[in-house]
């Protein structure tokens, strides 16, 4: 323990950090405009040091924003140099060659400097429902194959600058973007919430010194890295691999995107190294991140403790530079996030035979279906943005079944948006959301369900439709279980006599069309047929499993929804003989 710091008070320093990054995370949603930061809570606050360590960030947070805050920092000196901020400075950056994302994810940030010396940052990363070009709801996503047509891209650029608002950047901002109001709405609450977390810092150390507040992010750091670390060394030494894919990028649609995890564990360490999978990408499914690394160890060592640079200090993360998730700018990067939660269950894959009653199967791998529909003029002259995640099926698991209709493990508490606020402030109905039947992997202990969501637009306007690209790599399972059905959009226009697949962004439909998001299930753990037929039975009831399913996959006969024990034991029987 660092010199003179009583533990007790280590104690309250230590739950004061996060306490104040979910402070932060309470404000902004309080005060923001668009439904994905209040409702589906597409964004992150932290804390981070002057050197680009992270302190604390909020509970629920996206969870693949852990790897993409002190690399601004770090940029962010480069360029400014320690002495280059002044504590009424306001920075804005979304720019894609430091912390490669998709231009929505807009990053507010504020120093925090105590009797001179530069301590650190309040920050916070938020997705706006516009920045211009292509990036109306969730962007054109990988289609997009150059930033400039996706947006707006703002380097590392202080809104306000000594307290004083820098006018032209907010006009060109104001000017370049569909929806203002909310977007610089979101801006000035991002604002309030970094400024609120500087006042809170300085409340800590004018009570307890500035030497006792590093010196205690120092033994938070060393604890947390040392609990990490006792961890991995319950892993057996060893190297494991594991790859998967990727159907392909848009662009070359005959080329998989190769994902490949190498796994060594020594000790306490561990390196996870990604420099197996495919280069960078010509369409925009790149990244510039070390996310699925970070969030596939946290998982494995500490899932449910704050989250600290100590989280990381024993992992070492191999991408090289092209790699697709450390791709060069101007690499397309408008669905940089898409493949991180396969990456995430590769990792796992690799490690499964040394973690056999641990890990579960794949889940469902995307970051959902999303529900993106909008309208920049109306009738009434005003436009809205219509966007909510809806989530999948994670795996089955060791003595447990996979949950249903969960986002991704990338996407912390990230939720769908309630039916009454979607409804309530655009003109679209929900005809349907509800879990899809079939759509976990057959297993002793079977995935989880996807869902199926069925929006009908009730004016004119258009509808953000790409497909997902897992079709040819569907959540795996594990020991014998089966994979999960894959995610799917459709598309019934009033003329139409059904449901077609759709791939496309920014679909223009008239008033009467119907969209239906068919999101993923998750794999199944261990062999069907030595699931217990009561709890097909139950399945069957709930409308989880059809009775076709239950005796095609897991040999279980249920006639009107009873079990006829007799024809499951001979049908059990045939699959044991074949």
């Amino acid at each position: 323990m660092a010199a003179n710091l009583h533990p007790v008070t280590l104690e309250i320093l230590r739950n004061n950090l996060p306490a104040i990054a979910n402070e932060m995370a309470a404000d902004l949603r309080r005060t923001s405009y668009n439904m994905m930061i209040y409702e589906v809570s597409d964004f992150c606050t932290a804390l981070i040091d002057k050197r680009g360590r992270l302190l604390s960030q909020n509970v629920g947070g996206v969870s693949h924003f852990v790897a993409d805050l002190g690399v601004i920092i770090d940029d962010a000196i480069r360029k400014f140099g320690e002495n280059g901020f002044h504590p009424e400075d306001v920075i804005i950056t979304n720019h894609q060659r430091v912390a490669g994302q998709h231009l929505n994810n807009i990053v507010i940030y504020v120093p925090f400097i105590y009797q001179g010396e530069l301590v650190g940052f309040s920050m916070t990363r938020a997705h706006w429902i516009d920045v211009g070009g292509m990036s109306t709801g969730f962007g054109a996503g990988p289609i997009i194959g150059e930033p400039w047509l996706e947006g707006l891209q703002l380097d590392q650029l202080k809104i306000y600058d000594r307290g004083v608002l820098n006018d032209a950047l907010w006009t060109v901002i104001r000017d370049n973007i569909r929806y203002p109001e909310s977007s610089l709405g979101d801006m000035r609450a991002q604002i309030a919430c970094c400024r609120m977390a500087v006042r809170r810092l300085r409340d800590l150390c004018d009570k307890y010194s500035l030497e006792t507040f590093t010196g205690a992010v120092e033994q938070i750091f060393s604890e947390t890295e040392a609990r990490c670390r006792n961890a991995v060394a319950r892993i057996p030494d060893g190297v494991y691999e594991a790859a998967s894919s990727y159907d392909d990028d848009t662009v070359r649609p005959d080329e998989p995107v190769q994902i490949h995890a190498k796994v060594t564990v020594s000790g306490g360490d561990m390196t996870i190294d990604l420099s197996g999978c495919s280069k960078q990408r010509e369409g925009g499914i790149n990244s510039r991140t070390l996310a699925a690394a970070r969030v596939a160890y946290k998982a494995l060592t500490e899932p449910r403790s704050p989250v600290n640079e100590g989280s990381f200090q024993a992992l070492t993360t191999i991408i090289p530079e092209g790699n697709i998730m450390m791709a060069s700018y101007p690499a397309p990067m408008g669905a940089w996030s898409l493949i991180l939660p396969t990456v995430v269950d590769t990792v796992f894959k690799a490690l499964a035979p040394a973690m056999k009653d641990t890990l579960a199967a794949a889940h469902h791998g995307l970051l959902g279906g999303s529900v993106s529909f909008f309208a920049s003029n109306t009738a009434s002259g005003g436009g809205f943005v219509v966007q909510s995640l809806e989530g999948g099926g994670w795996g089955g698991g060791p003595g447990r079944d996979g949950e249903s209709g969960t986002v991704s493990i990338c996407q912390g508490d990230v939720r769908n948006a309630p039916i009454e606020a979607i409804e309530l402030k655009a003109p679209v109905v929900v005809e349907e959301r509800a879990f899809r039947p079939d759509s976990g992997g057959p297993g002793t202990h079977r995935g989880g369900l996807g869902l199926k969501v069925r929006v009908r637009n009730l004016i004119e306007g258009k509808w953000n439709l790409a497909r997902s690209r897992r079709r040819k790599c569907p959540p795996w399972g594990m020991w014998g279980g089966g994979a999960g059905e894959t995610a799917e959009y459709l598309l019934r226009l009033p003329t139409d006599d059904g449901f077609k697949p759709i791939d496309q962004v920014m679909r223009k439909v008239p008033l009467g069309s119907e969209v239906t998001v068919l999101t993923g299930g998750g794999g199944g753990w261990g062999p069907p047929e030595q699931r217990d037929p009561a709890l097909v039975l139950e399945d069957v009831r709930q409308g989880v499993v059809s009775a076709e399913a239950a005796e095609r996959d897991y040999g279980v006969v249920v006639i009107r929804s009873e079990l006829d024990q007799a024809a499951t034991t001979a049908r059990r029987a045939g699959r044991g003989r074949n």
